[in-house]
């Protein structure tokens, strides 16, 4: 969002949740991201970030980041690299119509930067509670 590379590694030790979103300030986007902003406080007391990644611009971030009032890194993946190493590219179909496009995922990663969970075709109303939920069960353990 502000230019800069990030890593993973840059976030070794915690845990992070890394969600993929297909567009800045459309309705679904804007409620996961509004969701997993009101439960920011609640995921950093867990040892956890929340990583949002789209292939939108960093302005478009920025933009979407102003107008919701957002709390959470959203980074930007233009060229498509990460979410076709994360396998989140891939064909979709609406209304008869096949394209490429954006898989909405998440992904919660744990300190060791393992995969602790995948969340495939989500749906956004709800989920980052789930994965809040998630998060506080695996993080005892």
């Amino acid at each position: 969002m502000d230019g800069e590379d990030t890593s993973l590694h840059d976030f070794k030790g915690k845990w992070v949740v890394l969600y993929f979103y297909p567009k800045d300030d459309t309705p679904g986007c804007t409620i996961e991201a509004i969701d997993f902003s009101a439960l920011q406080k609640q995921f950093l007391k867990l040892g956890a970030v929340i990583l949002g990644v789209s292939p939108d611009s960093s302005k478009s971030h920025c933009s979407f980041t102003e107008k919701h009032n957002l709390n959470i890194t959203l980074l930007s993946d233009p060229q498509k690299e990460v979410l076709q190493k994360y396998k989140v590219w891939g064909k979709k179909k609406f209304m008869g119509r096949e394209y490429l496009g954006l898989l909405r995922t998440t992904f919660l990663i744990d300190p060791k930067g393992k995969i602790a969970q995948i969340w495939e075709n989500v749906n956004v109303k709800g989920h980052a509670q789930e994965v809040l939920d998630t998060l506080a069960k695996l993080s005892k353990k």
